[in-house]
């Protein structure tokens, strides 16, 4: 038996409230499969499954609050030996008999009739008749039952705000940042973009931002405490998830990952992040993006900032940032001359690395930049 538990989605979120079920007991699921939706101050956030087997049991109802932690289902693992079916029983010389919606539930056919006319599962009722089957009172009991007001957040935009400041509060006092800064001249990576994207629609041309996340990525490989979470001490993660910094059109951020990101081509990456921006703006994504991610990434892209220094997402350790890219004076070989330059900084958790690992980690990812053909 699996008892299968709210996730953690994040540093900014304690709870949040179950919408409806994407699954009844009874039914067969596999890792990756979507059981839940949960709304959260991230929005509608799909909950997925981490493990195949069978749905044993629902514990909770729809609209009821769902702290982190909390059992939310059990799961019979698959190729565990199941119960056998249950011999029907009578109640009160009324025949009890199996339904085929999922489990095997007991229920009088007067039950089952009140049930199907008020459109009730009775995979959510509890069984009080011989044997646990459900009989008359029980179904009654649950029409008769008080609604659990459907309470939403007025103002979405701003709950993203205050659970983001809450987590960077937290942040700013308990870790001990070091920053790092770099500038890495852009125009091999540019002019390497550009020949790809010269056989591309517009639609599927690539955007630098592929490059420094996959760039990013692949260093970590050789900067693993990098790649990690602290709590009270280090974990360093097995997946490079590359979380990324997303503004919303609403106001606040949210930070999806780009799962195994070391392990995707650059048009994986650019297919991803879009597919990420546009479910994280409708602010639709499922939890495994919310929650997976190792280190993030912030990006300014179009603009007139040079530099950007974030604040760690924790349990994360590291945080990449990247301003503009702007064409400065470089100087090369004893010649000056207008480049595109890119700055990057790294905000880094002292307790986890010093400045010489750091600044190791950033000549990885200008050695990648500066040669694109190996991203």
């Amino acid at each position: 038996m699996i008892e299968f538990k709210m996730p953690s989605l994040g540093a900014d979120m304690e709870a949040g409230i179950l919408r409806s079920w994407r699954v009844q007991p009874g039914d067969s699921v596999k890792a990756g499969d979507i059981i839940a939706e949960v709304e959260t101050q991230k929005g509608i956030i799909e909950i997925e499954i981490f493990s195949s087997g069978v749905i044993e049991k629902l514990l909770l109802q729809v609209n009821e609050p769902v702290p982190v932690g909390k059992v939310m289902a059990i799961i019979t693992e698959a190729g565990s030996a199941t119960m056998p079916v249950p011999v029907p029983v009578s109640i009160s010389n009324v025949p009890v008999t199996e339904v085929s919606e999922g489990a095997h539930v007991k229920a009088s056919p007067l039950a089952r009739k009140i049930a199907a006319s008020k459109n009730i599962s009775l995979s959510s009722i509890k069984g009080t008749g011989p044997g646990g089957a459900i009989i008359r009172a029980d179904v009654e009991q649950l029409v008769n039952k008080p609604e659990l007001p459907k309470t939403t957040t007025p103002d979405l935009s701003q709950s993203i705000r205050q659970a983001v400041a809450a987590a960077m509060s937290r942040s700013n006092k308990e870790i001990p940042h070091y920053y790092l800064d770099a500038r890495i001249n852009m125009e091999v990576c540019l002019d390497y973009m550009t020949r790809l994207n010269l056989e591309r629609s517009v639609k599927n041309r690539i955007l630098p931002v592929a490059f420094l996340i996959k760039a990013v990525a692949l260093a970590l490989r050789d900067a693993p405490d990098l790649n990690a979470w602290y709590t009270s001490e280090i974990e360093r993660k097995d997946q490079i998830n590359i979380g990324i910094v997303i503004a919303l059109r609403t106001g606040g951020i949210i930070i999806p990952s780009i799962n195994q990101a070391d392990r995707k081509s650059i048009d994986e990456i650019m297919e991803k992040l879009t597919d990420l921006i546009n479910r994280g703006r409708n602010l639709k994504l499922k939890s495994s993006e919310v929650s997976e991610s190792t280190v993030s990434i912030t990006s300014i892209g179009d603009g007139f900032t040079t530099t950007m220094l974030g604040i760690i997402y924790p349990p994360q350790v590291a945080l990449i940032g990247f301003g503009s890219i702007l064409e400065e004076a470089w100087a090369e070989n004893g010649m000056l001359a207008a480049r595109k330059v890119i700055h990057m900084s790294l905000a880094a958790d002292h307790r986890a690395t010093d400045g010489i690992y750091g600044n190791r980690f950033i000549g990885n990812v200008i050695h990648f930049l500066n040669h694109p053909e190996l991203l």
